[in-house]
């Protein structure tokens, strides 16, 4: 395991954290690191918008090449729900899945919780030998759900926000 992967990605130094996947340090990889620690499942145009707002003359290529350098130096993952621009984020290693909002697009983390990957066997594995199960849940968020209760001009609200 690589000395990043334990790394709590909501702190920690991100010159540190670059390096110790052996990415070199650059002001707009700092900055895509920095932006993914404030936006966790964030889409690249996404980050591109706050990126763009701390490094001036930041192209979205750019936002591109570095999230692509964080996923092959395992300092990212990039999730991709289906229907949806694929989202990346911070926490890599540790056997976790996502529950997605349907309606709004919100993402939460949810840990899987039955031990160590694959947390999930399936019922003939063709004589592979499965590593990981991704998993991903649909539903509605509590804020959908709630302005759904509410009517149609809350339920705008929500997926507003």
């Amino acid at each position: 395991m690589t000395s990043h992967a334990r790394t709590d990605p909501r702190t920690g130094d991100t010159a540190a954290r670059l390096r110790g996947a052996g990415l070199r340090v650059t002001d707009s990889r700092r900055a895509v690191v920095e932006a993914l620690l404030e936006h966790p499942h964030a889409s690249a145009d996404d980050l591109f918008g706050v990126v763009a707002q701390t490094v001036p003359g930041t192209s979205l290529q750019s936002v591109y090449n570095a999230l692509g350098d964080f996923v092959d130096a395992g300092l990212a993952r990039r999730i991709e729900p289906a229907g949806r621009p694929g989202l990346f984020e911070l926490r890599v290693d540790d056997n976790h899945h996502h529950l997605i909002c349907s309606r709004c697009g919100a993402v939460e983390d949810v840990d899987c919780v039955v031990g160590a990957a694959p947390c999930l066997t399936p019922s003939d594995a063709h004589g592979y030998a499965v590593q990981v199960a991704e998993v991903t849940f649909w539903g509605i968020c509590p804020a959908c759900s709630a302005a759904a209760d509410a009517g149609p001009g809350a339920r705008a609200e929500a997926a507003a926000s």
